[in-house]
């Protein structure tokens, strides 16, 4: 899975930080940019509006592997690292893939990356069961990029005393970090 572009959206949707990695890539204006967080935003949170939920029903325990957060579950709220459990999670298409993972405090790291190779390619194969394993592969992979990214992040944005909150992320050490991940 080869990484084409990093973002990281504030709470209310605004752009953070945005990093091509791949230099391969045309760049878009910095209003394409805005207007790309913004509706990846927008549909986020539409998604999230149109999953259903489990208010209102009795959850039995074991049908989720973590039973302590069951009541929480139950609840409609998600005590999980990664709280983007009902909204948009990841896109795949011909020309790349998009995951996204959003934190406990709504910041949402975006990550697009390079279509699987091994999908696309199929010939007499049964797609479905190809699909199906190599997108979990690929999913698993790009939570992984966003778990040291969270580290990163919490490491060397948070813990900056010169940074302010929701602000734009001027951090070289955090720009190198990023790039040592992908």
């Amino acid at each position: 899975m080869k990484v084409y572009s990093i973002y990281i959206l504030n709470k209310a949707g605004g752009l953070i930080y945005q990093n091509d990695v791949n230099p391969g890539l045309n760049r878009l204006s910095a209003n394409d940019y805005l207007v790309l967080a913004g509706t990846l935003h927008g549909v986020h949170a539409i998604a999230a509006k149109v999953t259903p939920t489990i208010n209102g029903k009795e959850v039995a325990t074991n049908e989720y592997p973590n039973n302590q957060n069951a009541i929480l579950l139950a609840s409609g709220k998600l005590q999980d690292s990664n709280s983007n459990k009902s909204g948009l999670q990841s896109i795949e298409t011909d020309l790349f893939n998009l995951y996204i993972f959003q934190t406990l405090t709504g910041i949402k790291f975006i990550l697009i990356t390079s279509p699987n190779p091994v999908v696309h390619n199929l010939q007499q194969i049964n797609r479905e069961v190809a699909n199906k394993g190599e997108l979990n592969k690929q999913y698993a992979q790009a939570n992984e990029i966003f778990k040291h990214l969270y580290i990163i992040y919490s490491d060397y944005v948070m813990k900056d005393p010169f940074y302010s909150l929701d602000m734009p992320i001027k951090s070289s050490l955090f720009d190198t970090k990023v790039k040592e991940i992908v």
